[in-house]
């Protein structure tokens, strides 16, 4: 059975996003963990890892969560076990987790070192279990560059081997083969793939953002499944919003305070996808019955406008168990782009 380790340079590179598109691009029943947790969420007063999370929903994994993963916090590991301890524990989950399963994926931590004070850190999780590592390298070309000469130069693969690197989210993948890829095969690096930037995936719906607000939703509930894909900020004169080019796009989200009743009536009459009301004022109700009528939601939160844009603006399109199109997406992306046949 072959168990890969997924691991990336670079924080957000798309380790996830690659192993959901890998396993629905190939059709194969994957054993899967992530044993050390670095995308924290709180629920049923228990502790999980997100992307282990999806995974097991996605994959009808017969796991909980937690049990995925082996920890989430340096300094507890740190006490609990000691590198043989690791060793021992990664090798029992390995076993119960490949049962029955084509194969084994193991996905790393944010970035390539996370987790090396308590021996978790990708290269030693590999080496401990004989996995072989796929790197997933993204970010702008000169940064990829670098990476990958960092790999070359710097890279102990002792005890466990690299199947290859992965550039993705690459904005030009045809100029970057033209231009880098030459230099990059006399590293002797092997290129499973370079994976095209989309668009669609850095998008979310209205329901992904009222979770991730933790917003309550006033009305429009038959639109929380509408995509978000520009967000304006409407603080001035709704006459001014109305002349800027963003403000007539579909799919727009407008951030305005919940008395800015002319704000909150032009989105209405403007294709938005949703309207975020802030300062945790609430419109008055032929509003929020006209925003439930046309299936647009109005989501309200405590922030001022300026915080919750920013928030809004920091948010990761995170990809849930609902986003059949992203994950489609995915799977044609790697199917076309990446060399799975020897997977």
């Amino acid at each position: 059975m072959n168990t890969y380790l997924i691991a990336s340079m670079r924080e957000n590179a798309g380790k996830t996003s690659f192993i959901i598109g890998l396993a629905a691009a190939q059709r194969k029943k994957y054993g899967y963990l992530k044993p050390f947790g670095d995308r924290l969420i709180y629920q049923r007063k228990k502790n999980w890892d997100y992307d282990a999370n999806l995974i097991i929903k996605l994959w009808g994994l017969d796991e909980e969560p937690e049990s995925v993963t082996m920890g989430f916090n340096h300094a507890k590991l740190r006490y609990v076990h000691d590198e043989e301890g690791v060793r021992r524990v990664i090798g029992g989950m390995v076993e119960k987790a490949s049962a029955v399963r084509e194969g084994m994926i193991i996905e790393g931590g944010r970035d390539i070192c996370y987790g090396a004070s308590v021996f978790l850190d990708s290269l030693t999780i590999a080496c401990c279990i004989g996995a072989e590592v796929i790197i997933v390298v993204s970010g702008e070309p000169d940064a990829m560059l670098d990476d990958v000469h960092f790999i070359r130069k710097y890279f102990n693969l002792s005890g466990c081997g690299l199947k290859g690197v992965v550039f993705n989210k690459v904005r030009d993948p045809e100029d970057f083969k033209e231009t880098h890829m030459k230099s990059i095969a006399a590293l002797d690096i092997p290129v499973l793939g370079v994976i095209p930037y989309e668009e669609k995936l850095t998008h979310f719906s209205m329901h992904y953002l009222a979770d991730a607000l933790f917003a309550k939703v006033l009305g429009g509930e038959k639109g929380l499944d509408n995509i978000v894909k520009h967000f304006f900020v409407g603080a001035t004169s709704t006459e001014a919003c109305m002349r800027n080019p963003v403000f007539g796009r579909e799919g727009k989200l407008i951030i305005t305070s919940g008395d800015r009743d002319d704000m909150i009536l032009a989105a209405l009459e403007s294709e938005s996808a949703g309207i975020v009301l802030t300062n945790n004022i609430i419109p008055p109700s032929k509003i929020i019955a006209q925003a439930a009528e046309q299936g647009v939601p109005l989501l309200l939160v405590a922030h001022d406008t300026f915080q919750a844009a920013k928030q809004i603006e920091r948010l990761e399109a995170l990809i849930t168990a609902a986003d059949t199109g992203k994950i489609a997406i995915l799977a044609d992306l790697i199917g076309k782009n990446v060399s799975i046949k020897n997977f």
